[in-house]
């Protein structure tokens, strides 16, 4: 029984200083802010988002609203509800553009969008987004303190958008369509040089031209295997030193070969 009391007693507690804590009609502007800030402070970041959505739309104007509105995406951002964090971030730019805390919103809703940004295999519009924006960010505040972080995350980004094309391309290596693959293989090389898939897509993109042209009709063989050799080519300009060097060198001698037996397949021109 006492101790029946004891939890009784303690819930009312809880409930009256959760009380306290709301906004009620009738409080001044500075009362509400104050109680949307205690709700922040103890983590209870739902409640803040409501109380600060209330403070914003009594103190539209006033430097209360603009706190708030920095603090309505921040407190979305610390729930995880990251789309609309980065909404509120945006706008917190939008209407407050030059506030001391622009740099720091704008450096969030990058961030929110990274957060967004789903495994390589799904759709990546959140990505893109993600890297115009801490793009955007570093582009505005090169002396920044989160300049090389955003650039940490531009690579680690850009990492999967080239590792969702190198994917395609093994897909269409598995399933026959060698050029498919090649073109998917130099979408790696062309836009995402920097990458650690780009290497092995030059070297994938010379065996996919190999299958390719060994898979064709004759008439076409010899065009293809110089794709191949092409690649190859490519592959020592940017690779010189590559760690599948030895393997492009087999495939460059593969390729020679396929050439060698297609001319010798012609037919002798008569005088």
């Amino acid at each position: 029984m006492r101790l029946l009391l004891i939890l009784l007693t303690a819930a009312l507690v809880f409930v009256s200083c959760r009380s306290r804590d709301l906004i009620r009609p009738g409080d001044s502007l500075e009362v509400a802010f104050e109680k949307a800030m205690n709700q922040f402070e103890n983590e209870n970041y739902s409640e803040a988002a409501r109380a600060f959505d209330i403070v914003i739309s009594i103190g539209r104007g006033t430097d209360i609203g603009q706190d708030s509105q920095f603090y309505l995406a921040e407190s979305y951002f610390r729930q995880r509800r990251y789309l609309l964090s980065a909404s509120e971030f945006s706008r917190y730019v939008q209407f407050h553009p030059t506030s001391p805390r622009r740099e720091t919103a704008e450096f969030k809703e990058a961030l929110s969008y990274y957060h967004l940004s789903p495994r390589f295999k799904l759709d990546q519009t959140y990505t893109q987004r993600a890297i115009e924006r801490f793009r955007l960010f570093n582009d505005r505040y090169p002396s920044s303190e989160h300049f090389t972080e955003a650039v940490t995350y531009i690579e680690e980004l850009r990492g999967k958008l080239a590792r969702r094309d190198y994917n395609a391309a093994e897909f269409y290596m598995r399933t026959g369509r060698y050029n498919s693959a090649a073109i998917y293989f130099g979408l790696v090389i062309d836009n995402f040089p920097e990458s650690t898939w780009a290497e092995s897509s030059l070297v994938r993109q010379i065996e996919a031209y190999i299958l390719f042209a060994e898979n064709s009709i004759p008439a076409r063989q010899e065009e293809r295997f110089r794709q191949a050799l092409q690649s190859y080519s490519t592959y020592l300009q940017l690779f010189p030193q590559g760690e599948h060097r030895s393997r492009a060198e087999d495939l460059y001698d593969r390729a020679q070969e396929g050439i060698d037996r297609v001319r010798e397949r012609q037919p002798v021109a008569q005088n």
